[in-house]
């Protein structure tokens, strides 16, 4: 996942955190080689629905897609929405691949999805203001200690950008398993009242899972293996 550095904070001059891990294997290597070039999204210039998919469609955009399978089952649910996913560790991004080849859990290919592989908030600056319908920030880098709080995704900078990134009436969706996250963002958006409303009336709102919200890998683990509670937080632009 990026982060910003301090200065301005819609600015990303470096990337935290890992991009590869292990090596990988020859069908994931052969799609980085072959399916990204057709699906990436261009490296320059403005960041539309009609230059990505050749129409005007709702657009979703997912920071940090991880194995790509909540952006893939989001995607299959809806074939006339354009998804654009930024994830800048190579071994998630050849996870995702398969996922739009239809080799991993999607039913049929997915023509709807566009991947860049590097940083998240380089592409949203190119997205015209107003455009997209939904925003989704998943599990981040919860980078936990006080010292690398302005590391976090959810800081003032990137949360402005998504106000301006989504039409009035788009969602924002935001999960984390990690308790000190949940503190920091909830400050944060607390400052943003005047651009988000919180779509909550009762805790179950955010403890429990949405309808329409595919359960990653990395949302599984914590769970299962770890025992950690999940938070869901779902606000919708004003």
């Amino acid at each position: 996942m990026t982060a910003h550095k301090s200065g301005d904070p819609t600015t990303l001059n470096r990337l935290y955190g890992r991009a590869k891990g292990k090596p990988l294997r020859a069908g994931q290597q052969g799609l980085v080689d072959t399916l990204l070039p057709r699906i990436a999204v261009p490296l320059e210039g403005p960041v539309t629905s009609e230059l990505l998919f050749g129409d005007d469609r709702p657009m979703h955009f997912e920071i940090g897609f991880g194995g790509g399978e909540h952006m893939a089952g989001r995607a299959d649910m809806l074939p006339n929405h354009g998804f654009i996913g930024a994830e800048p560790f190579i071994n998630g991004v050849a996870q995702a691949l398969t996922h739009v080849a239809g080799d991993n859990g999607a039913s049929t290919p997915l023509g709807n999805v566009r991947i860049h592989h590097g940083d998240a908030l380089e592409v949203l600056s190119r997205i015209p203001d107003g455009s997209l319908s939904f925003l989704y920030l998943l599990h981040p880098d919860p980078w936990p200690k006080a010292r690398h709080a302005k590391r976090r995704m959810m800081n003032d900078g990137p949360v402005d950008m998504f106000a301006a990134k989504l039409k009035p009436g788009g969602e924002f969706r935001f999960g984390t398993d990690h308790a000190v996250y949940v503190r920091h963002a909830l400050m944060v958006m607390q400052r943003h009242t005047d651009q988000f409303e919180w779509l909550c009336e009762k805790p179950q709102d955010f403890q429990v899972r949405p309808g329409g919200w595919p359960e990653t890998r990395y949302e599984n683990k914590a769970r299962t293996v770890y025992g950690h509670e999940v938070w869901y937080f779902r606000y919708r632009r004003k």
